[in-house]
């Protein structure tokens, strides 16, 4: 009988154990992760696990810092219903359940443009290409910065002209929305880094964006800045917060002089608004 009572505990165990293996079993007490920023389409949220977690975000490791510090970016129509899965330095896992909210998005109208700039020639689409690789290159850098910690500032103080999101028309054409947030501002107004990084691409002249910067805020977040008069820093620097790295200008795809600063998580555009609040008095 008791052999027979030793091989059920035997059997059950097993059962427990392939269970665990299936469902990710971890105690309660592990599976601690912590989040803060905003649960919205467009937001970007910093998590913090246990150091020497791992974390799977849409079947893509995410780096870890070694304090346990990660983030995750949501793009302008990501689904509302969103997964996390945290593996902890005992080699157990949880998947993590986030909401985030859905937002209504304006429709921006501009007229006046080129129509190149609208509809660009065969050769000039080639061009884009080339200078969109550059870009994306750019951004795909997954370095182990840690710059993304600082509150962020506005580079730049002025009336806001463009919202990150809406739908774009451009000489009555649809065109793709627009993935930041822009700040008219006098021509050769300075440019003040929102938060320290690296510099990742300098490029004076491209089709669209004109004079254009990358900055790399550790973990796949950077900041563009486009339609650049003058660019005053090299590719490689190393920028503190608040240091000027460029001027106001309206070059490429631009009806005035104005400032375009888009936010990225690797490939995915952020709302940069949502980390820097309302923008500041630009008279005091």
């Amino acid at each position: 009988m008791w052999n027979l009572i030793k091989s059920d505990i035997r059997i059950a165990m097993l059962k427990k154990i392939l269970l665990c293996m299936v469902f990710y079993c971890v105690s309660p007490a592990a599976v601690a992760l912590d989040f803060e920023g905003d649960f919205t389409q467009g937001g970007l949220l910093q998590g913090r696990v246990e150091p020497g977690s791992k974390v799977y975000f849409k079947k893509r490791e995410i780096s870890v810092s070694s304090e346990g510090v990660f983030l995750l970016g949501f793009g302008r129509n990501a689904g509302l219903q969103q997964e996390v899965t945290v593996e902890l330095p005992d080699g157990s896992r949880k998947i993590h359940k986030i909401e985030l909210s859905k937002r209504k998005y304006k429709e921006q109208r501009i007229n006046g443009l080129p129509s190149n700039k609208v509809s660009p020639s065969k050769e000039e689409l080639d061009r884009i290409w080339r200078e969109k690789a550059l870009l994306t290159a750019a951004r795909e850098f997954d370095s182990s910065h840690n710059d993304f910690l600082s509150k962020f500032i506005w580079p730049v103080t002025g009336f806001i002209s463009g919202v990150y999101g809406s739908r774009r028309i451009l000489n009555g054409t649809p065109k793709r929305p627009h993935y930041g947030v822009d700040v008219a501002a006098p021509n050769g107004t300075p440019i003040k880094a929102p938060v320290g990084g690296i510099v990742r691409l300098v490029h004076q002249d491209m089709f669209f964006t004109g004079g254009t910067l990358v900055l790399d805020h550790g973990h796949g977040l950077s900041s563009t800045f486009i339609h650049l008069s003058k660019i005053l820093v090299e590719k490689g620097a190393e920028i503190k917060q608040g240091q000027v790295i460029a001027e106001v200008g309206a070059t490429g795809r631009a009806t005035g002089p104005h400032l375009h600063w888009s936010l990225n998580w690797f490939k995915t555009p952020l709302d940069p608004a949502l980390l820097v609040g309302p923008m500041p008095d630009a008279s005091k």
